[in-house]
């Protein structure tokens, strides 16, 4: 019986859904939606090309703009480092992952903000204003790009990737090719990431293992130490104002 009605409910359901995009087309079609047409062709005037070229470049980038915003700024040691706090004092939901993600991009613009604004003095506005070239733009900008994460990438990493790559060793940081400047920068974030999260966490882990003596001298077996740890962990964090020296320790990280 139980599976004749799971059977009866899973058709009423499709008919349901059904019925609704049925009303959704004659609505539409009362309604008189414009019809949009895409046509393909070719162009004989310059100013269409460049433009429809220009339409296809900004959808790849915005396509592309989550990965050079986690892999080229400062959003992977900062999101790190705050999934490490939370998992460390115990709170497994709380902050929730939209205010983490949240906090950790605005944190990003505000450490990335003097690249960023050197990029939209130097490429942005000069592209806008006509007065350089796409490629000399998108050259400017990555200079830029590439100051900021020379300065967090260690040497050890641009090696292993220059040996990777099978790239000959370079005279200047001008010979190191950007595809080889990436995935260093991103190896030295998560080191520098882990270096931060370990430190916090061994902090608060010593505070679990202080609890846990105390309730076994005191023969309390059976009460679990995580229910004692965790406000007394709360606790200190807020006392000693732990989310500022956190931020602060993030921000003042950048070189």
């Amino acid at each position: 019986m139980k599976g004749e009605n799971r059977h009866i409910a899973i058709i009423i359901l499709v008919l349901l859904v059904f019925i609704v995009i049925l009303n959704g087309v004659a609505c539409a079609r009362l309604a008189g939606i414009p019809k949009v047409k895409i046509d393909w062709g070719g162009s004989n005037a310059r100013d269409e090309v460049a433009s429809s070229l220009q339409i296809l470049i900004l959808i790849t980038i915005l396509s592309l703009a989550p990965a050079i915003l986690i892999m080229m700024t400062s959003f992977t040691r900062i999101i790190i480092v705050l999934s490490f706090l939370r998992h460390a004092i115990g709170t497994q939901q709380i902050p929730p992952n939209q205010v983490l993600v949240s906090f950790a991009l605005f944190l990003t613009f505000l450490t990335m903000y003097p690249t960023f604004n050197k990029v939209n003095q130097s490429a942005m506005k000069p592209y806008m204003e006509g007065s350089i070239s796409q490629k000399k733009a998108i050259v400017r900008a990555e200079s830029h790009m590439r100051k900021f994460m020379f300065r967090q990438t260690r040497e050890k990493d641009l090696e292993l990737f220059l040996y990777a790559s099978d790239t000959k060793r370079p005279n200047s940081k001008e010979d190191i090719p950007t595809m080889v400047l990436v995935p260093s920068f991103i190896l030295s974030e998560l080191r520098t990431s882990f270096t931060m999260g370990f430190t916090l966490f061994i902090t608060f882990v010593i505070i679990d293992m202080v609890v846990a003596s105390v309730l076994m001298s005191i023969g309390m077996f059976m009460l679990p130490p995580m229910m004692i740890s965790l406000p007394i962990k709360i606790m200190i964090f807020v006392m000693v104002d732990g989310w500022y020296l956190v931020v602060k320790s993030l921000i003042f990280s950048f070189n």
